[in-house]
């Protein structure tokens, strides 16, 4: 078995473990006002991480192309008002255009 297999079985370990000890957490603790701030801050923080990762990364560092280009017309589109669905659209077809144009 080569380690690339150890690490894997290790990571499912470890997060079947988490999922496991989130059922022996009291009921108490989770009911709170101040749990509630919490998990949402975690859940826009996560999301945020998730989109830049998506739209920055590369291989083996940080690119800027048309992703970038479609997440600032996203973010624009948002800052406007436009309703999800344009924003997605918006998104594409500035990327379609970025990458028609040779970037990305």
């Amino acid at each position: 078995m080569s380690a690339t297999w150890g690490w894997l079985l290790l990571a499912c370990a470890v997060a079947f473990a988490t999922k496991l000890a989130g059922y022996l957490v009291p009921a108490g603790w989770l009911e709170g006002v101040r749990m509630a701030r919490v998990t949402s801050a975690m859940t826009i923080g996560l999301l945020a991480a998730l989109v830049v990762v998506n739209a920055f990364a590369g291989s083996g560092g940080v690119v800027l192309d048309a992703r970038a280009g479609a997440l600032l017309v996203a973010v624009v589109a948002l800052w406007r008002g436009v309703p999800f669905l344009g924003v997605v659209v918006l998104g594409a077809l500035a990327a379609a255009a970025l990458r028609a144009a040779g970037i990305g």
